[in-house]
């Protein structure tokens, strides 16, 4: 029997690095500044062209490389980052296994011109596919320009199940904002298809935030900042009153690296928690400073998720950190005494001497002695209680006469028909069934209905449109807007109508027709995070989350009181629906009480 295991050659060795490695071209994007920022740049130039599909360039003004080590950094597991395996665990670099360019070479036509300060002339190379085209000397200037073209060109089924342009070009915002969160103090410049989009200039924590979020969250923010022998915890969190529904700005940093740790997301929630719903998230910036040593980095290939060897520990030190700032800065309702009309105590001096109280008698008072001038004489009114109540026999005999006056509780002339719906707490429907007593909760039953509505608009084009007296702006993040642009067309077909200002923000021109006294720029912004949270699904699906988006932001809410003809056409227009036992996301909206279990509950 011949063997059956051999080695596979470096091209498809490589590609299979790349899979793992380079998902899409945000994956290009985030190795490549990372490398760059190992090589201590100052400013960053990130180019673009057809979100990434095309080109992605990054040039920065780093230390560059030798004639050497531009051609050894494309060989696999090549790395400057790491010497033995004891480095793995005391890594402050972000690139360190020496995989991605070697990943990024074999799946594109790669680029490359470098130049170090004491070098007289830079290195020019090509690579198409793993296989090195052409080195040459060149000018260049000092740093590193790297380009990256036509991505996936030899794995056509890869670049086939690359998403959309402005999904991809979301990815690709989604990495640059976390990298500039951490690197503050670094220049980037964004520039798509020949267009600079995105510029942030140096500048500290808070303003980078601000820089990145918007003018809006400035306000909001709230500093923390703990120091302990396990780690060092500072950042921002915002505070309660700005915490909303659904999709939050959350990041955690470890040692200037995005992380995702679900165990330390419950730790600030559990600190938020008397002060927030359930349903709503706080936003929060939190950066970690440990020892290398304590942490394992090398665990999933996207370096996204951490291991930290005193995780419990740390857990309390973060919990407890922000409840601290959530106290220190006010954001914790205090007891409030109402002190108007209280009355003045005099506090105690014990260096005072006190005396009884005296109390003045008059020894010559005689109760039972008339005092002079005579007693005071109280007049009583003159009442004719004759006159007042004259005529009040005869209307009392008219009345007794009339049918009207039957003292009887239920008399056969009753004219009194009972309600076909009972409201119950302003917040449930009754009506009597054949069945037994049918209850509706109203919000759910509402929102089914404009769900399908709304939905039959976006499927069909025929939203209204109502423009507005005076136009809202709306600020946004750039892959917030990146979803924006996504979504435009389905939200023109509901009814808005949005106008780019340049720089991330929109001014809302109309809106649809249904949609009175709503907060408008809070609805786009619920149907913005809505599509960002179903980022790669089938446009069906998108155009689901979208009407369900604007229907639960609009239906009739709990509390608020129905007239009679208010409960029948929304019970009318419930059942006329597809699914009326159900609203989109799977809640019951109707349930039914038999007469038998009414029966047994009153036995």
């Amino acid at each position: 029997m011949t063997d059956i295991i051999h080695l596979l050659p470096d091209s498809i060795a490589n590609q299979i690095a790349a899979g793992e490695v380079i998902q899409r071209p945000a994956s290009v994007v985030k190795e490549l500044v990372e490398n760059s920022l190992d090589a201590g740049a100052k400013q960053i130039h990130i180019i673009i062209k057809d979100a990434g599909r095309t080109l992605v360039q990054i040039i920065d003004d780093g230390k560059g490389m030798s004639m050497t080590d531009a051609r050894m950094a494309f060989e696999r597991h090549a790395t400057s980052k790491i010497k033995t395996a004891e480095d793995l665990f005391a890594l402050h670099t972000r690139g360190f296994r020496g995989e991605a360019l070697a990943s990024v070479a074999a799946i594109a036509h790669v680029e490359l011109k470098t130049r170090r300060a004491e070098d007289e002339m830079g290195t020019w190379l090509k690579i198409a596919g793993s296989r090195v085209e052409s080195q040459e000397a060149v000018f260049c200037a000092v740093g590193t320009t790297i380009s990256v073209k036509n991505i996936f060109f030899n794995v056509p089924a890869r670049r086939k199940f690359l998403k959309s342009n402005e999904s991809e070009r979301r990815n690709i915002f989604t990495e640059i904002e976390r990298m500039a969160l951490v690197n503050p103090d670094i220049e980037f410049i964004v520039v798509e298809n020949d267009v600079q989009t995105m510029h942030l200039p140096p500048a500290n924590l808070r303003q980078r935030i601000v820089q990145m979020q918007g003018k809006g969250i400035n306000q909001q923010l709230i500093e923390i900042d703990e120091r302990t022998t396990l780690a060092k915890i500072h950042g921002y969190i915002s505070t309660p009153q700005f915490a909303k529904k659904g999709r939050a700005n959350q990041f955690f940093f470890v040692n200037n690296r995005y992380i995702r740790h679900p165990f330390f997301h419950k730790a600030v929630m559990t600190a938020y928690e008397p002060l927030i719903s359930a349903t709503e998230n706080p936003n929060y910036f939190i950066y970690f400073e440990v020892d290398p040593d304590t942490i394992d980095v090398n665990i999933h290939p996207t370096k996204t998720e951490v291991k930290f060897e005193n995780e419990r520990a740390l857990w309390q030190i973060l919990m407890v950190t922000v409840k601290e700032s959530l106290g220190k800065f006010n954001a914790i309702p205090s007891i409030d005494f109402d002190t108007t009309d209280a009355p003045d105590i005099p506090i105690f001096d014990p260096s005072k001497s006190t005396s009884m109280p005296k109390v003045n008698i008059n020894p010559h008072y005689n109760p039972f002695q008339p005092s002079c001038g005579g007693g005071i004489r109280v007049s009583k009114p003159n009442l004719d209680w004759e006159e007042m109540y004259r005529g009040f026999k005869n209307e009392g005999k008219a009345m007794s006469a009339s049918p009207d006056a039957d003292t009887s509780l239920f008399s056969a002339n009753d004219s009194l028909v009972s309600p076909k719906h009972y409201q119950y707490k302003q917040k449930y429907i009754l009506t009597s069934v054949k069945s037994g007593l049918m209850v509706i909760d109203q919000h759910r039953a509402h929102v089914r209905i404009l769900f399908e509505k709304y939905l039959s608009q976006i499927t069909n084009r025929k939203g209204i449109s109502q423009r507005v007296l005076f136009p809202e702006r709306i600020e946004l993040t750039s892959s917030e807007a990146s979803s924006l642009s996504e979504i435009q067309e389905e939200m023109e077909a509901l009814g808005f109508e949005l106008s780019d200002l340049g720089n991330n923000s929109f001014a809302i021109q109309g809106i649809p027709s249904e949609l009175q006294n709503v907060d408008a720029v809070a609805v786009v912004r619920s149907m913005i995070d809505k599509n960002m949270e179903t980022a790669g699904s089938v446009q069906e699906q998108v155009h689901e989350k979208l009407a369900l988006s604007v229907a639960s932001f609009t239906a009739i809410p709990a509390g608020k009181s129905l007239s009679e003809e208010e409960m029948l056409r929304l019970v009318n227009q419930l059942f006329a629906c597809q699914s009326p036992n159900h609203t989109p996301d799977g809640k019951a909206i109707i349930t039914v009480i038999s007469d038998d279990e009414m029966d047994n509950k009153l036995k």
